[in-house]
C-alpha cells in the first residue's frame, strides 16, 4: 500500500467558508496542495478581490463567491454555483466565524445572537446545503472549526464559547446521523493562533513589554508559543482525506498541548 495516496485529494472539490484570509486561507492552501479544487466565500466584493489576488500569488486556482453563511437562500445558491463550476462538493470546511470580546453583563443580546448565528447556525446551514450532494456521491468530509472554547470558558467570550460548544455537539450529531452514508464529520480545535483576529491580544505595550495575555498564553502552552495558521494544515488534509475514513465525530485539538497542561507552578 502507498500510504501517501491515502492523503491525496486529487479530483476532490473543497469548500472553505471564510477562506479569504487567516486560518481559512491556510487550510484552503493545504487542501489545494494535496490536489483539491478550492471554493471559498466572502461577504463583500472588496474581500473577494483581495483574496483572489492572494490565491493567485500562491498559484492556487480558487473560485470565490460572495455569500453570507447565515442566509440559507444565499448558501443554496452558492452551493449550486460551485456544483456547476467545479462539481459536487466532497469536502466542506466550516471555518467562517466571528468573536466579540465583551463581559457577559455588558454584552447586548443582539451581539450574543450574532456570534451564535455566524459560528453555529452558519455551519448548520452550509452543512445542510452540502450533505445532499455528498449523499449522491456516496461519500463526504465535513470539518467544523471548533475551538478550545468548546471545552473551556474564559472571561469576555460567553457567546463564542457557547457557539463553539454547540458546534462541537453539532459535529458529533452530523457524524451520528450520516456516518452510515460514508460521511465523516470531525472538528479541528485550534489553540491560540497568531492571526489578525487575535492580534489585539499580542500588541506590544507602551513600555515595550508583551501584552499580559500574550505572556499568559505562552506560559500556559507546553510548546511555549502561539500557533500559526500553517500548524493547522496537516490536520485539515488528514481529516479531508481517505486516511481518516474511520474517524468520525472527533475533535482534533491543535493547541500546542494547552488542554493537557495545568500550567507552571507559581
Amino acid at each position: 500500500m502507498d500510504i501517501l495516496k491515502k492523503f491525496s485529494l486529487e479530483g476532490k472539490v473543497a469548500l472553505v467558508t471564510g477562506g479569504a484570509y487567516g486560518i481559512g486561507f491556510a487550510m484552503a492552501e493545504a487542501l489545494a496542495g494535496a490536489g483539491a479544487k478550492i471554493a471559498f466565500n466572502c461577504r463583500s466584493e472588496k474581500h473577494l478581490e483581495t483574496a483572489m489576488k492572494e490565491y493567485k500569488e500562491k498559484n492556487i486556482d480558487a473560485k470565490g463567491y460572495i455569500c453570507d453563511v447565515t442566509e440559507e437562500v444565499q448558501v443554496k445558491t452558492m452551493v449550486e454555483s460551485i456544483e456547476n463550476d467545479l462539481g459536487i462538493i466532497d469536502i466542506l470546511v466550516n471555518n467562517a466565524g466571528i468573536i466579540k470580546r465583551t463581559p457577559m453583563l455588558e454584552m447586548a443580546v443582539e451581539d450574543f445572537t450574532q456570534v451564535v448565528s455566524v459560528d453555529l447556525v452558519g455551519p448548520f446551514v452550509v452543512a445542510k446545503a452540502v450533505i445532499p450532494g455528498m449523499l449522491k456521491k456516496g461519500h463526504g468530509k465535513i470539518i467544523n472549526i471548533c475551538s478550545m472554547m468548546s471545552e473551556l470558558g474564559r472571561e469576555t467570550v460567553s457567546a463564542y464559547a457557547s457557539a463553539k460548544g454547540g458546534l462541537k455537539m453539532l459535529t458529533k450529531n452530523i457524524a451520528s446521523e450520516y456516518g452510515q452514508y460514508n460521511i465523516q464529520c470531525n472538528g479541528i480545535g485550534p489553540g491560540y493562533i497568531a492571526t489578525s483576529q487575535t492580534a489585539p491580544l499580542r500588541i506590544i505595550q507602551e513600555d515595550g513589554s508583551k501584552h499580559p495575555f500574550d505572556n499568559f498564553i505562552i506560559g500556559k502552552t507546553p510548546a511555549a508559543r502561539w500557533g500559526t495558521p500553517e500548524d493547522l494544515m496537516g490536520a485539515a488534509v488528514y481529516l479531508a482525506s481517505e486516511a481518516s475514513d474511520f474517524v468520525n465525530g472527533h475533535i482534533l485539538y491543535v493547541d500546542g498541548g494547552i488542554l493537557a497542561y495545568i500550567g507552571k507552578q507559581p
